[in-house]
């Protein structure tokens, strides 16, 4: 039977990191947002309020998994409510155990949880994966849960397949002769140049995090829509741009920086900001001075990105969620993002969540079978 240690400050988890490091190793899938650098970072910035439980997993052999997992107060129509999840918060798409085997990881984890005083009042699994998520489902059952599954949200992929001249000719005509025009209107306001920093990190002699560009990377924040956005997300807005410069750093160090710049005479002229680990990349954020906007620069970028993806060998770009209406048109493939829910029966609240959410789904679904039966017999569907 597994052990399992937990731990709830962050400063004692500095023991563990050479496991963390190991254990990083042998997850697949595995980001940047796995890292204990980025947790730390995660925590400093965004932990007040919330409870760390990062439970460590202990087989016969020794530790095989490492589960982390936060309690936090969500508002919702009930009133707030305590949910246990992943600390990912958003900034990633997927998450997961760390470890070999992050399902045994996660049953082990969630039997504990079953074991200790419940701090929470919602068990909510997000940002789980297609094919992680039946498994995630019977490693709740398991430990006596009764998860709810549904779509948490979507992201926008592109699968390295084929060559580049594969990619685009998957494209409509029209993209390839919107990229085209891009392409000559940006030629003319003088020498296009594409630069993109990948820095090996520490272990190779590569930490540097190039202050100068990622500085350009915010500069062409300022100059764009995000210079003037309120929502708190953006690169440059101050109530996170401490947190992305310092996980900016951390990310150099180790290996998982991927900063593009188009230069346009000389000058920075779109961006895109991403983390990658091992042939994976997440796209984090990106965008494009406001001048050049009739002329693509970002979407100009973003192709070069992915060209460039091809030659290096890349094996995914996952280009995040929000904002999808656009990157429709460079992704392969469209990806729902899942959460797995359990609904305390001695919590009411709780289960008037759950309620209303089988009736937003019930509503939904009728929604969409209306629009089947009324749709007349000669026209297609585009579900």
């Amino acid at each position: 039977m597994a052990y399992v240690e937990e731990i709830n400050r962050i400063e004692d988890l500095a023991v563990y990191r050479p496991l963390w490091h190991r254990l990083l190793a042998e997850t697949q899938r595995a980001s940047f947002f796995h890292t204990l650098e980025w947790l730390e970072i995660y925590w400093k910035h965004f932990g007040a309020g919330q409870k760390l439980r990062t439970l460590i997993v202990f087989s016969r052999q020794g530790p095989s998994g490492i589960l982390p997992l936060v309690v936090r107060r969500e508002a919702t129509k009930v009133g707030r409510l305590r949910i246990l999840t992943y600390p990912l918060h958003d900034w990633g798409s997927f998450y997961g155990p760390l470890g070999a085997d992050p399902m045994a990881t996660l049953a082990a984890g969630l039997e504990h949880c079953r074991r200790s005083p419940r701090d929470w009042d919602i068990m909510e699994l997000r940002w789980i994966g297609r094919t992680a998520c039946e498994p995630t489902a019977r490693a709740m059952r398991s430990a006596g849960f009764h998860p709810k599954q549904s779509v948490w949200n979507r992201t926008a992929v592109v699968e390295f397949a084929g060559t580049f001249d594969d990619y685009t000719a998957g494209q409509t005509g029209k993209w390839r002769s919107n990229h085209r025009r891009y392409e000559r209107s940006l030629a003319k306001l003088g020498d296009v140049v594409y630069l993109r920093y990948r820095p090996g990190g520490e272990l190779l002699g590569e930490a540097d995090p190039r202050w100068d560009l990622y500085d350009a990377c915010e500069a062409i924040a300022r100059r764009s829509w995000q210079g003037a956005s309120t929502d708190g997300t953006t690169l440059t807005h101050p109530s996170v741009r401490p947190f992305f410069r310092e996980a900016h750093a951390a990310a150099a160090k180790a290996g998982m920086v991927d900063l593009n710049l188009l230069y346009l005479a000389g000058q920075p002229s779109a961006f895109a900001y991403n983390y990658r680990c091992s042939d994976r990349v997440y796209g984090l954020r990106a965008g494009y001075d406001a001048a050049v906007f009739r002329e693509g620069a970002g979407g100009a970028l973003l192709v070069r990105t992915i060209e460039d993806g091809f030659e290096r060998g890349d094996g995914l770009f996952d280009l995040g969620v929000g904002s999808l209406q656009g990157k429709r048109h460079l992704a392969t493939r469209m990806v729902p993002i899942f959460r797995c829910s359990h609904y305390p029966l001695a919590v009411p609240r709780a289960q008037l969540v759950r309620l209303k959410r089988w009736t937003q789904q019930w509503l939904s679904d009728r929604g969409r079978w209306g629009n089947r039966r009324a749709r007349p017999r000669h026209e297609k569907s585009n579900a």
